[in-house]
């Protein structure tokens, strides 16, 4: 894989059509930065994945990678881990799939369950103690948060991390420049960072 610093898109591919692609694959071409892109699935199968992301998502979502694949990129396939057990026969069912779509050396990254949109009405809410404390920050490594060395730019300004774009606490200005601040680490999410590291960067791997 490229060796050149990346700009990351986070996407769920379902929107993807070759013109839209090709134009991915033209910005990748002409910068000096490698364009990474995520794609969201929670399933190998519709089954799995729909009740999560929305009926028909599956389906548009495995569309919109295989364009990618077949315009030469490499997604970060990234799943939220909703499932119980072992992880291993979960992993060999995407690997089949995207396999099956001409992906032959997929990268994979399992993300824990945050809690947050629809997950809290599914799994619940974070209890009061889930809350990052000055205590635990000590001879903390800071560089495993993405907040710390990243941001996520959308069209409504900038923003601390891409797990928090729904809490106006995050929003961090209209510009990067405005942006680079510290961040305290005062979301129920922060907890789930703290304790996995940073689960928003991309990984460097592939799983085949």
């Amino acid at each position: 894989f490229p060796t050149r610093r990346s700009s990351d898109l986070l996407t769920n591919a379902t929107l993807f059509r070759d013109e839209i692609v090709e134009r991915l694959e033209k910005m990748n071409r002409e910068s000096d930065h490698v364009l990474e892109i995520r794609v969201s699935l929670d399933g190998y199968s519709a089954a799995m994945n729909d009740p999560i992301r929305g009926e028909g998502t599956f389906d548009r979502a495995m569309d919109g990678t295989r364009r990618l694949v077949e315009h030469g990129f490499h997604p970060i396939i990234t799943i939220t881990r909703t499932w119980s057990g072992c992880d291993e026969a979960v992993l060999a069912g995407f690997v089949n799939l995207l396999k099956g779509i001409g992906y032959t050396e997929p990268r994979l990254k399992i993300l824990p369950l945050l809690k947050l949109g629809a997950e809290v009405e599914r799994a619940g809410a974070y209890c009061d103690q889930a809350r990052v404390t000055h205590e635990m920050m000590a001879k903390y490594d800071q560089s495993r948060l993405l907040c710390s060395n990243a941001r996520l730019v959308t069209d409504r300004g900038v923003w601390v991390c891409p797990i928090l774009p729904d809490s106006p606490e995050a929003r961090l200005g209209d510009t990067l420049t405005e942006s680079v601040q510290d961040y305290p680490l005062r979301h129920a999410a922060c907890y789930t960072c703290w304790q996995h590291g940073a689960i928003c960067s991309n990984t460097t791997g592939c799983t085949g």
